[in-house]
């Protein structure tokens, strides 16, 4: 049951509500983009309510093709060229790609965050850790920026903001694969052994 409702909350939304008279009717663009983020809103109360990890791994997959739409098509170009440059270990050529797609479209979080993890294999600590502020400043439920910011933190050997910063990951995404197994760790980490 509590799957159909998560599977029916993710379902498009067929017509927004008019302008209020007075107003000009939204264009296309700007209804898609209202009804982009009425369905995400939809996807992230699912993501916070999956009862298992089956289940938020589906709205996971959603809320990602739900942000990717909203890149321009160029900006898609980039970040698929500066995610391979990053595979094939090539940092400079995958941070040119990913510095071109927040030039292009600056309020693309996955842009940010995407280039943090650039700068993160290049061993830039703070670089990464500017991006993934940008990067939730932008959309402050993005869970895998959470995630990495967390990791950051606790690299440089922070652990109670780490733990914080998971902490606020796994209230978006609770049911994320090994989110519990860290927090428990993490916790360890941060207040010494609790039994």
């Amino acid at each position: 049951m509590r799957r159909l409702l998560a599977l029916l909350l993710l379902l498009p939304i067929a017509a927004l509500a008019q302008a209020p008279s007075g107003q000009p009717p939204l264009s296309p663009a700007a209804r898609a983009a209202e009804a982009r983020r009425a369905e995400l809103d939809r996807a992230f109360e699912a993501l916070r309510t999956a009862p298992d990890e089956a289940g938020a791994a589906m709205v996971e997959a959603r809320i990602r093709t739900l942000w990717a739409q909203s890149a321009t098509p160029s900006v898609t170009l980039l970040l698929r060229r500066g995610a391979r440059n990053v595979e094939a270990q090539l940092a400079a050529e995958a941070l040119e790609d990913f510095d071109a797609a927040i030039t292009l479209q600056p309020d693309f979080a996955d842009a940010w965050f995407l280039r943090a993890q650039a700068h993160a294999r290049a061993g830039d600590s703070a670089a990464a850790a500017r991006d993934l502020q940008e990067a939730l400043r932008l959309e402050p439920r993005h869970w895998m920026a959470l995630l990495s910011l967390s990791s950051l933190q606790d690299e440089a050997g922070n652990a109670m903001g780490a733990l914080r910063t998971l902490e606020a990951a796994l209230a978006i995404n609770p049911r994320m694969p090994g989110g519990q197994e860290r927090l428990r760790e993490q916790r360890r980490k941060a207040e010494g052994d609790v039994t």
